[in-house]
């Protein structure tokens, strides 16, 4: 049985680099916009910041607080609507 695998030799390098070059030669504008879409996809995934807008987006609450006339028979609904409510955002602070 045998296995196939990709295996980068200097064989396979080399045709990829002769592709490129032709195919840089023939259609400049196709490549250049291929070589931009590819980093667009790969650059959220290695960026830095996506890990602080996942971190920034946990704590934004989905429903923002409305002014409700308070009866006062309504323990989770807060006092005033800027009243700290949830968890804190201290560590963003400290970033």
């Amino acid at each position: 049985m045998s296995t196939l695998y990709a295996e980068a030799t200097p064989d396979n390098m080399a045709g990829i680099g002769a592709f490129l070059k032709n195919a840089w030669n023939k259609e400049p504008v196709i490549v250049a916009s291929c070589g931009i879409g590819l980093v667009g996809a790969i650059l959220p995934f290695i960026s830095p910041y996506t890990k602080y807008t996942a971190m920034m987006n946990s704590v934004v609450p989905y429903n923002y607080p409305v002014p409700v006339r308070d009866d006062g028979n309504m323990p989770d609904v807060p006092s005033h609507p800027c009243d700290p409510k949830g968890r804190s955002l201290e560590w963003l602070k400290n970033l």
